[in-house]
């Protein structure tokens, strides 16, 4: 089968399209014809130099999220599940390929009326804003500041806090992306690569109750200081390569909530990720996919999102 193996840490060109054996399923697993695999930022990183949660010895094949139609099972899986449309984890790596071995238990069928690639899309980034949500406990009318908004988990976050009530200040890096940040409802939008965006931000709503940080570093750090007192803080993301670095102590001396969403077991994990399936089934989320690039061009896909020219999700479209 036709796979992508990372060789080596390094830029994206480690990543090298090459050949590998089909897996086979055993015990309680099922195999996945691959139409679709999903990328997060996450993955560039570890790509880049070997950190971050992923294991495995080099060379491997790297991708934690796949979607497509099961093909056969291992030993003591049911056979209905033979034919189904499903999206999975792949337990951190082997969905760069056309075909992957995955835990039976944790696939997820793919409602009939959902689209296979926008049900990857949500995939990890659905779990995570779905996650998120719940852990900020947002209340009708507050203000809700989200990083990155025009990025896989910040679209989501924008659509699910407007959905919950809440007025949504967007921040997003240059025009495109302000503007998608727009076009997805945000009441205030500001771009943090321009000076003063905090400015920006107090002159049209005060401060904020609520930020989602998924960058971290300065701008992290920067809307911090945009919390009213009372509010809560959310770091989920390091998109700048470091945590805004907020401690307990600053945050307590503002009245700021630090909240730390709890790592979901595996039976959460699937709750949210069929949350967010049926959110976008009900009409209440879209996910975009903002480029799509075929499997044997995965390296070109790890350099436009290291490069920051992205929007929403980077699907790697596997089938012929």
């Amino acid at each position: 089968m036709r796979v992508v193996w990372l060789t080596e840490f390094g830029g994206p060109q480690v990543l090298v399209p090459g050949e590998a054996p089909d897996p086979v399923p055993g015990p309680g697993q099922a195999l996945i014809e691959v139409a679709f695999a999903n990328i997060t930022f996450v993955e560039t990183q570890f790509r880049a130099s070997g950190a971050g949660p992923y294991k495995g010895e080099l060379p491997m094949i790297l991708g934690n999220g796949v979607g497509g139609v099961v093909t056969s099972i291992g030993p003591g899986v049911g056979g209905e599940l033979v034919g189904r449309r499903v999206i999975s984890s792949t337990g951190g790596s082997g969905g760069y390929a056309e075909r992957a071995v995955v835990e039976a238990g944790g696939l997820v069928e793919v409602p009939e009326v959902l689209a296979l690639d926008s049900a990857v899309a949500l995939l990890a980034d659905g779990r995570t804003a779905t996650m998120l949500v719940r852990a900020a406990g947002l209340r009708s009318a507050e203000l809700v500041l989200v990083e990155a908004a025009a990025g896989g988990v910040g679209t989501l976050l924008v659509q699910l806090a407007r959905a919950a009530g809440a007025r949504v200040v967007a921040a997003a890096g240059g025009p495109r992306k302000v503007q998608l940040a727009r076009d997805l409802g945000a009441d205030v939008v500001v771009d943090y690569r321009r000076p003063g965006w905090t400015e920006q931000v107090r002159d049209a709503v005060g401060g904020v109750d609520v930020v989602f940080d998924g960058v971290g570093g300065t701008i992290g750090r920067s809307a911090f200081q945009l919390l009213a007192s009372g509010g809560r803080m959310l770091s989920y993301g390091l998109a700048s390569g470091e945590w805004a670095g907020v401690c307990e102590e600053a945050a307590a001396d503002r009245g700021v909530t630090l909240v730390q969403a709890s790592r979901p077991t595996p039976v959460q994990t699937r709750a949210l990720v069929e949350r967010a399936l049926a959110e976008a089934v009900a009409g209440r989320l879209r996910p975009v996919i903002g480029q799509r690039f075929p499997l044997d061009r995965a390296a070109d896909a790890h350099a436009a999102m290291q490069s920051r020219a992205t929007v929403g999700k980077t699907l790697l479209e596997v089938g012929r």
